[in-house]
C-alpha cells in the first residue's frame, strides 16, 4: 500500500496538480464548437497531444486524467499518449464513471454509474498505463437537496469504485462535486459538502479504503452562481480549510480542488489564498480542465498549427497553478 501512498504524492507533490483531460467526446465537442474548431478524433488528440508535450508537464503537472478514447491513441511521433505522459516524469490516470444518470426515485438528482465490469476494464486500463482513476459523484444544492438518497448512494458508489482501483494496484481520486448552479450560499455549501464528504469517507472505511492510497477532488466552498451573496476570497479560503479539516480523515495525502464553473485567474487566486491560509498537514493543489485549457483553446483555435504558441499560453496557465499550489501566486504575475 505504501507504493500507492508514493504515486499519490507524486502527482500531487513538489506544487504539482493534475492536468483533467479527460473530457468525453460529447463535452471535448461542445469546447471545440465554442471555438469553431471541428471536432473529431484527430483535432481532439492534436490539442491534447500539444498540451502533453508542453514543458510545464515536467515541473506543473504530476498527472493527466484521460478519456477512453485517448488513453488508446498515439501520438504523431508514435509514441502511446500514457508513454507521452510518463516520459515527463507524469502519471497516466483515466476517467473510469461512464456518467452522471437520474437517480431512481429523486429525478432531479444524478447517480454516477459504471461499476458493471469495472474491475476488468481496470486491469485493461493498467496494461495501458494508468497508474490512477476518477469517479465523480455530482449533487445538486437547494433546500431539498442533496438528500439523504444521493449522498448515500453516491458515497457507496465512490467507495465500491475506490476499492476497485487500489485492488488493481492503482489510486483512486475520489471527487464528490456539489455543483455551483443556484442560488445557494455559502454557509448551505459548506454545510452540504461536509456533509457529503463525511458520508464518502464513512463509506470508504467500511470498504476497507487505504485512504493513505487515495486523493481527495472536492469542490471549494462558493456560494452558487445565481446567489446575491458577495464573498472575498478569505473567507473562501477560511471556510473551505474549515470543511476540509472537519470532513477528511488525517490520513489522505492531498485534496486537488476541482474548478468548477470558475474563471482562470478565479480558481487559480482562490487555491494560493487556501495555501497561504493553510495550516493542515494536508497538500492542496489542483486538478483542473477548463481552468488550466480554456486560454490554450481559443488561442489554438485562431490557428491549429500554431503549437509552440499555443504551449506558451498553456505553460503560463500551468506555472500560475504551480505557484498557486505553493501559496506564491499574485495578480503582478499572472500577466502573459
Amino acid at each position: 500500500m505504501s507504493e500507492l501512498n508514493n504515486i499519490a504524492l507524486k502527482i500531487i507533490g513538489a506544487g504539482k496538480g493534475i492536468l483533467a483531460a479527460d473530457e468525453s467526446n460529447g463535452t471535448m465537442t461542445k469546447r471545440l464548437n465554442s471555438v469553431n474548431v471541428e471536432s473529431n478524433s484527430q483535432n481532439r488528440l492534436l490539442f491534447r497531444e500539444t498540451l502533453f508535450n508542453s514543458d510545464s508537464m515536467k515541473d506543473c503537472i504530476g498527472g493527466v486524467i484521460l478519456y477512453d478514447e485517448t488513453i488508446n491513441q498515439s501520438s504523431s511521433s508514435g509514441k502511446k499518449i500514457p508513454e507521452l505522459i510518463s516520459d515527463s516524469n507524469s502519471v497516466p490516470g483515466i476517467k473510469v464513471d461512464t456518467g452522471a444518470k437520474t437517480l431512481a426515485n429523486s429525478p432531479e438528482e444524478k447517480i454516477t454509474e459504471g461499476l458493471d465490469g469495472l474491475r476488468e476494464r481496470l486491469k485493461d486500463y493498467y496494461k495501458l498505463g494508468a497508474r490512477f482513476a476518477k469517479w465523480r459523484g455530482v449533487y445538486t444544492i437547494s433546500e431539498k437537496y442533496p438528500s439523504k438518497l444521493s449522498i448515500y448512494s453516491n458515497a457507496h458508489a465512490l467507495a465500491r469504485y475506490s476499492a476497485l482501483v487500489q485492488e488493481s494496484g492503482m489510486v483512486p481520486i475520489v471527487e464528490p462535486e456539489l455543483l455551483m448552479d443556484g442560488n445557494h450560499n455559502s454557509e448551505d455549501c459548506l454545510q452540504k459538502t461536509s456533509e457529503v464528504i463525511k458520508k464518502c469517507y464513512e463509506q470508504l472505511e467500511l470498504h476497507k479504503v487505504e485512504l493513505k492510497g487515495t486523493i481527495l477532488k472536492p469542490n471549494m466552498i462558493l456560494p452558487g452562481s445565481h446567489s446575491d451573496e458577495k464573498i472575498d476570497t478569505s473567507k473562501i479560503a477560511e471556510m473551505t480549510i474549515k470543511c476540509l479539516e472537519e470532513s477528511v480523515p488525517s490520513e489522505v495525502p492531498g485534496i486537488a480542488f476541482l474548478s468548477g464553473g470558475q474563471s482562470e485567474r478565479e480558481a487559480t487566486k482562490n487555491l494560493n489564498q487556501i495555501n497561504l491560509k493553510n495550516k493542515t498537514n494536508f497538500i492542496m493543489t489542483f486538478s483542473y480542465g477548463r481552468a488550466l485549457q480554456q486560454s490554450a483553446l481559443k488561442f489554438w483555435s485562431k490557428d491549429l498549427k500554431n503549437i509552440k504558441g499555443t504551449q506558451e499560453v498553456f505553460n503560463h496557465r500551468a506555472k500560475m497553478c504551480n505557484l498557486a499550489s505553493k501559496g506564491k501566486w499574485s495578480e503582478e504575475v499572472d500577466k502573459i
